[in-house]
């Protein structure tokens, strides 16, 4: 190789001193701060992404196809992203799974969000989205997803909302060419209530080896099975779900009732879930004493609620995502006192301990570097 084929060993270096001169000299803003009066999605190191596309397919459910920036890694089915936006001027995030296929040609993500009533960054959406919006995102996250080999069979569970993560395995899986048995049960109120009603019947239609079964819970007819999930249920359209793989995402009464299943069946190491409602332990009568935000001098007396709703409640503003403990972007420093974890029951006496806002309460008197 001669000198000129050589590659030049300071050429990264040198992109990468201009760049921190660039954002030295933007103090005390970050660089992407004055980039977004220019155009919001031209970043260096922020990861956001555009609306393209808006899709409404039930009275309650809103779809959004996003083009990430292009600090964009991609994604493996069943995986999360944190979604942000400014809402009365503080940024607001909050987790969604993306229902299209990892394989996606053109980049792009597609999130379906349903519109809870408490829920700030949703019903925001539902009301604000528009093609040309520009939200923050983050890497995906989390770790339902398929496993190494694909299953020799697969069965996909799913209740309303939690319709995403299992789609996209799904959408994943065919774009695969999987030919093994699969089947797709999904549960709603009703036919009206399905998200993605038309796609998973074109996908049946399309796909011999792909079983789509519709549930309703309070409607009659026009569905495949009715009532509430049991064993019957699975008899009916999946009876080999004993040698199958299962992957389940829904509502607490769906989760509850499909563990309790498998558990019983000894069944509970082929059944992989993801829960977007979290499942909290008791509380108890042992929350009093003061909560001290140190970092902000600010203290107020423990009511039981979480430390994130605590903080909220005195005027904090800590950074939080899906508020259920799965993506600990709400991670604080206990500095003392004693915490329990609402998802577990445990409590922790550590002190200088990072903890999770959101699903962690006060015993007594504690201290957080807020």
């Amino acid at each position: 190789m001669t000198l000129q084929e050589r590659p030049s060993r300071t050429s990264g270096s040198r992109k990468f001193s201009l760049l921190s001169l660039f954002e030295a000299m933007a103090t005390p803003h970050a660089l992407d701060r004055y980039l977004e009066l220019v155009d919001p999605m031209t970043t260096v190191r922020d990861l956001r992404g555009e609306v393209t596309e808006i899709h409404r397919s039930t009275e309650d459910s809103l779809t959004l196809t996003i083009r990430p920036t292009r600090q964009w890694k991609g994604f493996k089915a069943g995986q999360f992203v944190q979604v942000g936006v400014v809402i009365d001027g503080v940024r607001q995030t909050r987790c969604y799974s993306p229902a299209c296929s990892q394989y996606r040609r053109d980049g792009r993500i597609e999130l379906t969000i349903k519109a809870h009533p408490e829920g700030l960054v949703s019903q925001y959406l539902h009301k604000n989205a528009h093609v040309g919006l520009v939200v923050s995102l983050s890497q995906a996250d989390g770790t339902f997803e398929l496993p190494e080999p694909r299953p020799a069979k697969t069965l996909l569970i799913s209740g309303g909302s939690g319709i995403t993560p299992v789609l996209s395995m799904l959408r994943s899986l065919l774009d695969e060419g999987y030919s093994s048995d699969l089947t797709f049960l999904h549960y709603a109120f009703t036919e009206n209530d399905v998200a993605y009603k038309k796609d998973l019947e074109k996908i049946a239609a399309e796909h011999e080896n792909v079983n789509i079964v519709f549930a309703y819970t309070e409607q009659k007819t026009g569905g495949d099975l009715y009532g509430f999930f049991g064993q019957e249920h699975l008899d009916a359209v999946a009876p080999w779900f004993a040698d199958a793989d299962t992957f389940l995402c829904g509502p607490p009464g769906l989760m509850k009732g499909v563990r309790s299943f498998f558990d019983d069946a000894g069944l509970s190491e082929s059944l992989h879930l993801e829960e977007f409602t979290p499942s909290f332990a008791t509380v108890g009568d042992d929350v009093t004493g003061t909560t001290t935000f140190s970092g902000s001098d600010v203290s107020s007396d423990n009511d039981g609620e979480t430390l994130l709703e605590q903080a909220e409640a005195a005027g904090l503003s800590p950074a939080n995502g899906c508020r259920m403990g799965i993506c600990f972007t709400c991670t604080s420093v206990k500095k003392s006192g004693c915490t329990k974890n609402i998802k577990t029951g445990e409590t922790d006496t550590e002190s200088d301990k990072k903890i999770q806002l959101c699903v962690s309460v006060a015993v007594g008197d504690v201290d957080i570097d807020i």
